[in-house]
C-alpha cells in the first residue's frame, strides 16, 4: 500500500502526499452528524496488506489525540499501521506522526543492552549488575539520608500500568516527596486550570463536541500541527453545511490563524488582558447565563469587578490587536449556541499561564455552556500518556485525583495500599519538576531516577541542567529505547522496551481509554518499563505494613485490576473497563463504573461538579502569588460543590523585551517531530520534512533588519546563543519563533556532534515557571538577532545587530509594562 494512501467505505481514495497535505482529503459533515470514516495506512516500500501476518491493536503515542490504529506484523517485526474505523476518536484516520513515526521500533540504534559508568565510559553490562548498581546506591542513600535524597523524573509515553506502578514504589515504598515527569512542561497547566475551576482534574469536554459546536476558540492551541487529526474533524466541519465559525489566539499566522473567523495576534504576554476583555464584552452585553450562575458556580461578582477595567479598547491597546477585532470575537463567543474551546501551550507555557487558562474556563462558566453536546472545554495535553501521569500520581499528586491536603484521602489510599499514612508524603506540595533539579543542583538529591525522556535537551536553560545532570554528587540512571543526550551522562542506562512491544493502556486528551496489545518482541535484552520497576521493587525489598511485597502484581492486567481498585469511587473511576472490554473497542470514556457501563461522554451535565470540599482533588491557589488555600478558605467559596470563578489581575512578566534584547523570543513545535526527536528523527519521511531548526521573524523584522529568506541567523538571550536559518513568515511583529526539539548529536547514532545540530532552543529560554502550575515559561525570553551569513546566492550584506534597535513603538507604555508571555500556539 502507498505511502499515507487513504481508503474509505465508499472506495480507494487518491494517494495523497501526507507531508505535503498533512491532514488528508476532505470528508464533509454538517452540525449534529456522526463525522464519516477515513481510513489511512502506511506500509513498507514492498509489503502489501494481503502479506501481513497479524494486525495488532494499539493507538498512537506521539500526540495526545489518542488516534487508533492497528499495527501491521510481518515476520515479527512492525511493518506498518493502519488506521481503526471503528475508533471513536479518529473513525480511521491518522497524522503524519502516526503514519510514519512507528519506523522507530526498528532502528538499528535501539538500546539493547544495559550499560553503567566505568572509567568515565559507558559500557554494557548484563541486567543483574546494572539493576544491583542501582538497588544498592539507592538504599545507600535511603540509609544514610532517607527517602528526600531520591528523586524520580518521567515521561508522558508511559503506560498507565507502569505510572501506577511507579507511584506505588516512590510514595508507598520509598516514601519520596520526589516525583514528576516531563509532563510537568506540557499539561501541568491544564491540570491546574480545571482543579481552580471545577475542585477537581478530568477534561468536561469530548471530542464529539466539535460535531456539534457552531463556534469553536483555539486559545494557544496550533491544532492543525500538534493534533492534526482533531484539525481534520474541524476542517471536514468547515467543508460541510454549517460550519462553525473558528476564534483564533495566536501570533504566528498558523494554519489555523489561516482558516479561523478571527485571527486575534495579540502582543507576548498579553493573555490574561486579552482574557479580560472577551469576558468584559461578554458581561457588558448580558450574554450570560444568569440561572447557571445561580445555581452551579461561586464568585462571579468578582469577576464582574476585575475585567469592569477591561473594555475593549483598553484590552486592545494592551494586546496590540485591533479592538474591532476583540469586539468580533467576543460577539461570536458570547452568542454562540454551543460553543467549544481548547487550549494548549500558548497559554500553558506562557506568562500568568494557570491565570489566562482559569478565564477560559469562566466564560463557559458565565454562559452556562458545559455537559452538553458542543459545548465544553477541552484544556488539552501535550503528550500521549499526560493524562495518565494525572490520575496515577507520577505527576507527585496522589493516585486517585486525591487531595494530598486532605487527611482523609490519605488514609484512604493508604488503605488501598496496605501502608500506614504517614509513610505517604503529604507533609508538602508534591516537589515539581524545576524545584527538584533545583535539590540536585544543591545536593539534596543525590539519586536521579530518569524515564523515557530526555531534559538534557527539553528543559529551560541548558547550559545550567546539563551542568546539574552531569554533577559527580548525582547517581543518574536513565531507563529509555535510545541513548540520548541525557543517557550520554548516566551512572546507569537501562534498555526499555517501547510501545508496540508490550501491553498496556493509556487515555488520550478526552478522557478516552485504549488497550495497546503486545505486537512484536523487543530488541535484543530491552524489557518493559514495567518489569523494570517490579525488578527494581523487588531488588528494594520493598513491603506493606503485614510485611507481604508492596507490589502485588506481576504483569500489565494485574497492574490494571490493581489500579482499578484504585481508582474506584474518584473522579476517573475506571472500575467498569477490563483489558476484554477494552480489546476490540473503539476506545471508552472513563468516569466507567456500574452505574456507566458505557463511560461518560461529557463531564457536569446539569450543573454537577466533583468540588464538594470532601471530595474535591485540590483546594485551590491564588492565581497570582500560587499560595494554597487551606481547606477551610475552599469551604468559604464553594458551598454545595459548585464551580468556582476566579477572576486574575493583569501583571507583567520578570523579563522584557527592550535594550540589548529587543524581540520577544517563543519556542515550540513542528508538525512532523515530537519532543527531542529520539523517534521521528528516525522516520525518514518526518526527518527529511524538518530535518534543522530555523528561526521565523516577521516580513517586516526582516526588512528592516536586513535580513532575507535562508539567511543564518544567530539568535542570543542573557544565557546563550543558538544559530538557525531564517523563514519569513507571517509573525506578529516583534516577535520570533524556535522550535525546541532539535538537540545536538547526529541522527541515528547519537554518538557525537553533528554538522547544524548546533545548540538547542532551550539554551535560550528563561528558569521561571507559572507560580500556580509551576510549569517552565518557555513562550517568553527577550532575544536579540544578528547576521552570522548570507544565505547563499544572495548578495553579500554586512553583519548586522539588533542590539540598538529600540522596542517596537507599537508596545504600550502601561502601567506594568508590556506582558512578555508569549502566545506562540505550538505544543
Amino acid at each position: 500500500m502507498r505511502s499515507g494512501s487513504n481508503d474509505s467505505r465508499e472506495g480507494r481514495m487518491p494517494h495523497v502526499d501526507r507531508i505535503a497535505e498533512p491532514w488528508g482529503t476532505r470528508t464533509p459533515y454538517g452540525a449534529g452528524e456522526p463525522w464519516p470514516v477515513r481510513v489511512d495506512s502506511f506500509l513498507e516500500p514492498g509489503v502489501h496488506a494481503q502479506d501481513v501476518d497479524r494486525w495488532v491493536q494499539s493507538a498512537t503515542i506521539l500526540h495526545s489525540n489518542g488516534d487508533g490504529l492497528d499495527i501491521a506484523v510481518k515476520g515479527g517485526r512492525v511493518v506498518g499501521v493502519r488506521g481503526r474505523a471503528e475508533d471513536r476518536v479518529n473513525h480511521g484516520r491518522l497524522g503524519p506522526k502516526d503514519l510514519y513515526g512507528w519506523q522507530a521500533v526498528n532502528a538499528p540504534d535501539r538500546l539493547v543492552r544495559p550499560l553503567v559508568r566505568q572509567n568515565g565510559r559507558l559500557v554494557e553490562t548484563d541486567w543483574d549488575t546494572a539493576m544491583e548498581r542501582v538497588a544498592v546506591r539507592a538504599r545507600e542513600l535511603l540509609d544514610e539520608q532517607g527517602p528526600s535524597a531520591i528523586g524520580f523524573y518521567t515521561t508522558g509515553q508511559l503506560f498507565l500500568e507502569e505510572y501506577y506502578t511507579l507511584a506505588l514504589i516512590a510514595h508507598g515504598g520509598i516514601g519520596t516527596n520526589h516525583l514528576d515527569g516531563n509532563t510537568r512542561l506540557c499539561t501541568a497547566t491544564a491540570a491546574a486550570a480545571l482543579k481552580e475551576s471545577f475542585g477537581c482534574d478530568g477534561q468536561p469536554g469530548s471530542y464529539t463536541d466539535v460535531d456539534h459546536a457552531d463556534v469553536i476558540a483555539l486559545y494557544g492551541h496550533n491544532v492543525a500541527e500538534t493534533q492534526t487529526v482533531l484539525w481534520t474533524r474541524i476542517l471536514d466541519r468547515l467543508a460541510g453545511p454549517n460550519p462553525p465559525a473558528l476564534v483564533c489566539v495566536d501570533p504566528r499566522e498558523t494554519p489555523v490563524a489561516r482558516a479561523a473567523t478571527v485571527h486575534l495576534a495579540n502582543r507576548p504576554g498579553t493573555n490574561v488582558a486579552l482574557m479580560n476583555g472577551l469576558l468584559h464584552e461578554i458581561i457588558a452585553n448580558g450574554w450570560i447565563d444568569e440561572r447557571y450562575l445561580r445555581d452551579h458556580v461561586v464568585g462571579f461578582e468578582e469577576l464582574r469587578k476585575r475585567v469592569h477595567d477591561f473594555p475593549v479598547e483598553e484590552a486592545a491597546r494592551i494586546c496590540g490587536v485591533p479592538p474591532d477585532a476583540l469586539r468580533e470575537a467576543a460577539r461570536l463567543i458570547g452568542t454562540a449556541q454551543r460553543l467549544l474551546s481548547t487550549v494548549l501551550q500558548g497559554f500553558y507555557q506562557a506568562h500568568q499561564a494557570t491565570a489566562a487558562a482559569v478565564q477560559v474556563n469562566n466564560i463557559h462558566l458565565v454562559r452556562g455552556m458545559l455537559g452538553r453536546p458542543g459545548c465544553g472545554v477541552l484544556q488539552m495535553n501535550g503528550q500521549p500518556t499526560a493524562q495518565n501521569t494525572r490520575e496515577c500520581g507520577a505527576d507527585g499528586d496522589l493516585p486517585g485525583f486525591r487531595n494530598w491536603s486532605n487527611d482523609a484521602h490519605v488514609r484512604d489510599l493508604a488503605r488501598v495500599w496496605n501502608v500506614d499514612p504517614m509513610d505517604i508524603p503529604h507533609y508538602a506540595p508534591p516537589t515539581h519538576a524545576m524545584q527538584m533539579f533545583r535539590y540536585a543542583e544543591e545536593g539534596s538529591i543525590r539519586f536521579l531516577y530518569v524515564t523515557g525522556t530526555n531534559p538534557a535537551v527539553s528543559l529551560p536553560e541548558l547550559d545550567r541542567i546539563r551542568s546539574i545532570l552531569a554533577q559527580e554528587q548525582l547517581f543518574l540512571v536513565v531507563q529509555d529505547i535510545f541513548l540520548s543526550e541525557t543517557a550520554q551522562l548516566a551512572d546507569v542506562v537501562l534498555p526499555a522496551a517501547t510501545w508496540a512491544e508490550k501491553t498496556g493502556t493509556f487515555t488520550n486528551a478526552d478522557r478516552t481509554v485504549h488497550l495497546s496489545d503486545k505486537a512484536v518482541e523487543p530488541p535484543g535484552e530491552a524489557r518493559p518499563d514495567l518489569d523494570i520497576f517490579l525488578d527494581l521493587a523487588h531488588r528494594l525489598d520493598l513491603r506493606d505494613k503485614d510485611g507481604a511485597p508492596l507490589v502485588k502484581w506481576s504483569d500489565p492486567e494485574g497492574a490494571f485490576e490493581a489500579w482499578k481498585e484504585c481508582s474506584r469511587g474518584r473522579p476517573c473511576d475506571y472500575s467498569g473497563l477490563s483489558y476484554a472490554r477494552l480489546r476490540g473497542s473503539g476506545g471508552i470514556q472513563w468516569p466507567c463504573d456500574a452505574g456507566r457501563p458505557g463511560g461518560t461522554e461529557r463531564l457536569y451535565a446539569e450543573g454537577r461538579f466533583w468540588s464538594a470540599p470532601g471530595y474535591c482533588e485540590d483546594y485551590g491557589r491564588d492565581l497570582v502569588t500560587g499560595a494554597p488555600l487551606s481547606d477551610t478558605e475552599y469551604k468559604a467559596l464553594n458551598p454545595d460543590g459548585r464551580a468556582i470563578i476566579k477572576a486574575a489581575e493583569y501583571v507583567p512578566p520578570h523579563e522584557q523585551a527592550g535594550g540589548e534584547f529587543p524581540f520577544w523570543l517563543t519556542t515550540g513545535r513542528t508538525l512532523y517531530h515530537f519532543h527531542t526527536r529520539t523517534k521521528t528523527a528516525r522516520a525518514p519521511q518526518l526527518q527529511r520534512a524538518a530535518p534543522e531548526p530555523w528561526v521565523e521573524m516577521s516580513p517586516e523584522d526582516a526588512s528592516r533588519e536586513g535580513f532575507a529568506e535562508g539567511d543564518l541567523l544567530e539568535i542570543a538571550t542573557a544565557r546563550g546563543a543558538v544559530r538557525a536559518r531564517l523563514r519569513v513568515t507571517a509573525m506578529r511583529d516583534g516577535v520570533i519563533f524556535l522550535p525546541f526539539h532539535y538537540g545536538y548529536w547526529d541522527l541515528p547514532g547519537g554518538r557525537g556532534p553533528g554538522a547544524g545540530a548546533g545548540r538547542a532552543a532551550n539554551e535560550l529560554t528563561i528558569t521561571d515557571w507559572d507560580p500556580v502550575s509551576k510549569q517552565p515559561i518557555f513562550k517568553t525570553a527577550a532575544a536579540r538577532v544578528s547576521l552570522a551569513e548570507v544565505c547563499p546566492g544572495t548578495p553579500s550584506r554586512a553583519p548586522t545587530t539588533t542590539a540598538s534597535r529600540p522596542v517596537s513603538p507599537e508596545v504600550p507604555e502601561t502601567a506594568g509594562g508590556p506582558d512578555a508571555q508569549a502566545e506562540e500556539a505550538l505544543s
